[in-house]
């Protein structure tokens, strides 16, 4: 746990993981409300059989102001807005407004961001892929789909599985599933990007590549 490493060592890091890890350390993390299974049930339930869009319009009556921030298709986060809703009675935004205690000292942290070049995080990031590929990333999406998942389970949803799946069911070609899972990945890594310069304040420095953090530290 972060926590304990930071009460037993002079120095720790937290390397990697989302934005919303380091908000988490360096802000605090919202209390939220425990919810009872028959409510979880119930919602993603509803999301399989009605869709997100339907979901989405029953958030926007019931809560307009968290239903605007949401994206009509995004099924994950209109389930759990509505499902703390549901067993609260409070909207998911109050829950939220309400940090934390934070597990770090911010004022003896320094806090890192690295933003490489594009084109070398272009590069990188298809060479992830093919190296995941050649690693059996084709035989783990076999064995997912000989499991008869719920498409919409997160697992199932991640970069590259429905691609490839895709590509075995002959909806498209191999090629044509690597360079979309590959589009994919970038347009993931924008989004990071953006996350980063919108949401971490000026204490964040910006760094070009790896090998400017040891100094930095």
């Amino acid at each position: 746990r972060m926590d304990m490493a930071v009460e037993k060592m002079r120095r720790a890091g937290e390397i990697g993981g989302t934005g919303l890890y380091f908000r988490a350390l360096a802000e605090g993390i919202s209390d939220m409300p425990d919810i009872p299974p028959a409510i979880r049930d119930r919602w993603r339930h509803e999301l399989k059989e009605q869709g997100a869009d339907r979901l989405h319009r029953i958030l926007m009556r019931e809560d307009s102001a968290v239903g605007m921030q949401l994206r009509p298709t995004d099924g994950q986060r209109i389930v759990r807005a509505l499902e703390v809703l549901d067993a609260s009675g409070r909207s998911i935004a109050e829950w939220q407004a309400a940090r934390g205690q934070p597990l770090i000292d911010r004022d003896s942290a320094r806090f890192l961001v690295i933003e490489p070049d594009r084109a070398e995080l272009v590069g990188r990031i298809e060479a992830r892929f093919d190296s995941m590929l050649d690693k059996g990333a084709l035989e783990e999406v076999k064995q997912l789909m000989a499991l008869g998942l719920d498409p919409d389970l997160p697992a199932m949803k991640a970069i590259g599985v429905r691609e490839l799946q895709a590509a075995m069911a002959g909806q498209m070609g191999f090629a044509e599933a690597i360079e979309r899972a590959k589009i994919a990945t970038r347009q993931y890594a924008k989004r990071q990007a953006t996350w980063f310069r919108h949401q971490l304040g000026p204490e964040w420095r910006r760094l070009h590549s790896a090998g400017d953090a040891m100094p930095a530290i």
